[in-house]
């Protein structure tokens, strides 16, 4: 099934993407839920229409995003944990907690858009910034021990 896609969805495309789906995700998750519209001769036509007036618009959006990147290529995080005496990670740390140490930085980041492997551990990771479908940044952080509050 070829669907046009209303919004960006994780692991599938982005807005305004043409992709091919398994008949059932399209149906009965896609389309009602709004995410996606059946991709007919018309709607293609439509889209293509769109695009081409959006061009200048996606443009800037596109540099914006080079922009933000070249200020992250910058920042290395460190994320405090609770942590057992063999050093592992009372929980894990995840893109939640890597978009909540932007933020104190003045980064403005959903985490829904940062793809960071759960750190069970302490020690370096790489997070990934998906900031555009052709712009994204790799952010080192490290998990360290919480002080003891005592």
């Amino acid at each position: 099934m070829e669907l046009i896609l209303k919004e960006d969805v994780i692991n599938l495309g982005y807005k305004d993407d043409i992709v091919k789906v398994k008949d059932g995700y399209g149906r009965n998750y896609l389309i009602p839920t709004g995410k996606a519209v059946i991709a007919t001769e018309s709607a293609k036509k439509v889209l293509a229409e769109n695009l081409k007036q959006r061009a200048h618009k996606l443009a800037k959006i596109k540099a914006d995003a080079e922009e933000l990147a070249k200020k992250l290529e910058v920042v290395s995080l460190t994320i405090a944990a609770k942590v057992s005496e063999a050093g592992a990670v009372y929980g894990s740390v995840g893109a939640a907690q890597v978009a909540e140490e932007l933020a104190k930085l003045g980064f403005e980041i959903d985490r829904k858009i940062i793809v960071a492997d759960a750190a069970k551990e302490v020690g370096s990771y790489t997070a990934t910034i998906k900031l555009h479908k052709e712009v994204s940044v790799k952010v080192p952080f490290a998990v360290v021990a919480e002080a003891a509050a005592e």
